[in-house]
């Protein structure tokens, strides 16, 4: 009976002798960060190595939009268009995948299916505390159904800046669309020869934003794009932009564009709602 008070008193004071508060590995008595985080990778000493949690997010946003011009039939139409979109997050990177649906319908014309779908990376460079660059890449699938069989993959680049003061983010942004459709040559019902050549897109914009308040944000922005046909006049409107923060992972955004130019739609407006996770 002795020997066995004697062991246990003796395996006591071996565990009291042994304390690791923040449960990092390493003994308190030798340990130079007490507090480390239980999800760090520690040194010898105690002290974060890594962390093992990244910060990595989701979200899904659907929305539906509405246009009084198709830009892919180059017509005057009322189009209304659904649209799906999954986001990644993880740090300074992004992914983005986007796919939409479309309804167009004139006096002579009813036409509905699928738009292209892109799918595109970003990373976020912090220039300063108040400048990022953000630079992206993607493609565009062929997922249209074009009348002519002639619908390849479309690549696009990008820039975008934004300088952000106590008030205001002043936001800029370019971005280089290769088009990949093939010309295509037809003959008109009048009997003719129509040739439908397509070009390379640059646009821009630039705009001010700021928030409201605490859940919303607005932005005022100028938008210019090349058309993607030859010798048709490029897109040019104003836009309005709305984001509001419902709560911790619900969100709505809501838009409104008015067109400048004859290739541009007279008005459009669209509102989406996502989940962030």
């Amino acid at each position: 009976m002795i020997k066995f008070v004697t062991a246990l008193l003796s395996s006591c004071m071996i565990l009291f002798a042994y304390t690791d508060m923040d449960l990092d590995g390493v003994d308190d008595a030798i340990d130079k960060c007490p507090n480390t985080p239980i999800t760090d990778l520690v040194d010898a000493t105690g002290c974060s190595v890594r962390s093992l949690v990244s910060d990595q997010h989701f979200d899904i946003v659907m929305g539906v939009a509405y246009s009084q011009y198709n830009y892919r039939l180059n017509d005057k139409t009322d189009t209304w268009t659904t649209t799906a979109q999954i986001d990644y997050y993880n740090n300074n990177i992004s992914l983005q995948l986007l796919t939409s649906y479309y309804s167009s319908e004139s006096d002579d014309y009813d036409d509905s299916g699928m738009n292209d779908t892109t799918l595109a990376a970003y990373y976020q460079y912090n220039l300063t505390p108040d400048i990022t660059l953000q630079a992206g890449a993607g493609i565009v699938f062929p997922t249209y159904d074009a009348e002519y069989n002639n619908n390849d993959a479309d690549y696009i680049g990008s820039l975008n800046l934004s300088y952000q003061t106590d008030d205001y983010t002043l936001f800029g942004g370019y971005s280089f669309t290769y088009i990949g459709d093939d010309d295509v040559t037809y003959t008109g019902s009048d009997g003719n020869t129509y040739t439908i050549e397509y070009q390379h897109v640059n646009a821009f914009n630039i705009g001010v934003g700021s928030y409201v308040s605490s859940k919303l944000y607005a932005s005022l922005s100028y938008y210019y794009s090349d058309s993607i046909y030859d010798g048709v006049d490029a897109i040019e409107n104003i836009t309005c932009y709305g984001f509001y923060s419902i709560d911790d992972n619900w969100f709505a955004t809501g838009s409104y564009a008015y067109g400048l130019s004859d290739t541009t739609s007279d008005n459009y407006f669209a509102v989406r709602i996502g989940y962030y996770f």
